[in-house]
């Protein structure tokens, strides 16, 4: 039988412009809350915070 998947795909969303930048995996078993990570925003052009959403454009 085949395991189910634990990890998801999920879209980072800055959080001044409100672009979707980044797409990266998550273990929904282990991390049930929002992702927030400070990573580079290529139309801010510097570091600010993204935050998890679930709808990949």
């Amino acid at each position: 039988m085949a395991k189910k998947e634990h990890t998801i795909l999920i879209a980072l969303i800055c959080q001044v412009c409100k672009t979707q930048n980044y797409i990266t995996k998550k273990n929904k078993t282990e991390n049930k809350e929002k992702l927030i990570l400070k990573k580079f925003c290529k139309r801010c052009r510097k570091h600010t915070q993204h935050k998890e959403t679930e709808k990949l454009d």
